[in-house]
């Protein structure tokens, strides 16, 4: 099979309601809405990641938006994903870097290096895939495990916005108002309100957030002064990358995680969808490795597919790749439109923190769909056993380290599962 198959365009069909697949879209103007949904729900992630790893938000964004423009290009606009700033990265640029968490990382080109690196071996592994096919990943990620590695990737987010997202009582109570607005829309409301539920339950939480900060000051308010201060236009700042051995060895096990997250999000879009993407599983590997390779020749962060981005599928059945090509093109706007990203970062965190519980906890959802669609029997001690152990590993942050390199958490879930998976199961 050809890398890139012209023939097949993608996005062919218009819809006006009901379930939109990947090969389908709607009119412009409602793809250009979602698109902007798809955008905000991963920004949150895209820029919090180069912050704490000392890179420029800007420019992570807008990298984010010309990796998805690649990964769409490489799959031939079959696959819908959009790749943002990996939280995999975070602990080993850090440990490579020797970065103090705070202002901009004087050694970031050895981190960028180490990132390039990652990214070259990331393609090989799909290059891999793309030759001899997806057969014997089948067979050591069966639905059970598939399933359990979907749930975890929303279950080891959770803590983010519940532990981190709200420093107080009332934005706590905030974060619940914001839920339940989401919620309001998503079971109240009808045609495209209903399917941007995301994007409208977060405008009407900030709206009751601000009457009850500015308005009646109950809590922090909003503070638009970044809005006013910011440029329209800013060219994002670029930065070369340095080869160092040291730093490629601690980096380059990050694509351990990487083929996870890839893999379980295709999976994850296969059982929502009902099509069967595992034929573009090779592309997948391959845009992201390359997406990743431009992104830290750049100055940006390694990226991966979000699974936020699986969430906001699953609440509006809308899997068209055209969304994620809108998204993209809106994402490198914003990284040149630095008043757009202090637009987006004057959200207040609570609200954030609302729309993240709903996002993360419909991927969890995505992958007990897994287990539904694909009738996995419970009753056999080898399903319960497997799905049980990965849930709390990830859940759990469990970690395993091996020298300098850490693997944990999803990693350490997605790997548990495989290998318990291969040990316990019966022999045919």
């Amino acid at each position: 099979m050809a890398l890139l198959q012209w023939n097949e365009r993608p996005a062919q069909v218009l819809q006006g309601g009901g379930v939109i697949g990947p090969d389908e879209r709607l009119p412009w103007a409602q793809t250009g809405l979602m698109g902007i949904q798809h955008v905000i729900a991963m920004f949150g992630s895209t820029v919090l990641a180069p912050i704490l790893m000392g890179f420029d938000p800007n420019l992570a964004v807008f990298m984010s938006g010309i990796g998805t423009l690649i990964f769409f290009l490489i799959t031939g606009g079959k696959v819908p994903s959009y790749l943002g700033s990996s939280f995999a990265f975070i602990g080993v640029v850090i440990a490579a870097t020797a970065y103090a968490g705070k202002g901009p990382n004087a050694n970031i080109g050895v981190a960028l290096g180490g990132i390039i690196a990652c990214g070259a071996v990331y393609t090989a592994v799909g290059l891999v895939v793309q030759a001899v096919g997806t057969g014997w990943i089948e067979r050591f990620m069966p639905p059970v495990v598939t399933g359990a590695v979907v749930a975890v990737i929303g279950l080891n987010l959770a803590a983010i916005p519940v532990k981190n997202m709200a420093a107080n009582n009332f934005e706590s109570w905030m974060q619940a108002l914001t839920f339940v607005c989401v919620a309001l829309v998503a079971v109240f409301t009808k045609g495209m309100v209903q399917r941007l539920l995301i994007l409208v339950g977060l405008i009407v939480a900030s709206i009751a957030y601000a009457v009850l900060t500015n308005g009646l000051g109950l809590g922090k308010p909003i503070d638009v002064s970044g809005i006013a201060a910011a440029p329209w236009f800013g060219l994002p700042q670029f930065h070369a990358p340095v080869f160092s051995a040291p730093a490629m060895l601690l980096i380059v096990p990050v694509v351990i995680i990487l083929v996870a997250e890839n893999l379980g999000h295709i999976k994850a879009v296969t059982a929502m969808t009902g099509k069967n993407l595992d034929q573009y599983m090779g592309r997948a590997f391959i845009g992201d490795g390359v997406a990743t390779m431009v992104s830290g020749a750049a100055g940006g962060t390694g990226v991966t597919t979000y699974a936020e981005n699986i969430g906001v599928m699953a609440a509006t059945r809308i899997y068209s790749t055209a969304v994620f090509l809108v998204a993209a093109l809106i994402a490198v706007l914003l990284g040149f439109s630095p008043k757009f990203g202090a637009l987006i970062q004057a959200i207040p965190l609570p609200v954030m923190g609302g729309v993240s519980i709903v996002v993360f906890g419909l991927i969890a959802i995505a992958g007990a769909k897994i287990w539904v669609d694909n009738r996995v029997d419970f009753s056999q001690n080898t399903n319960l056993i497997v799905a049980a152990i990965t849930i709390i590993l990830g859940t759990g942050e469990f970690t395993l380290k091996f020298g300098d390199f850490a693997l944990g958490g999803i990693g350490t879930a997605t790997f548990g599962a495989i290998l318990l998976h291969a040990l316990l199961r019966r022999a045919p």
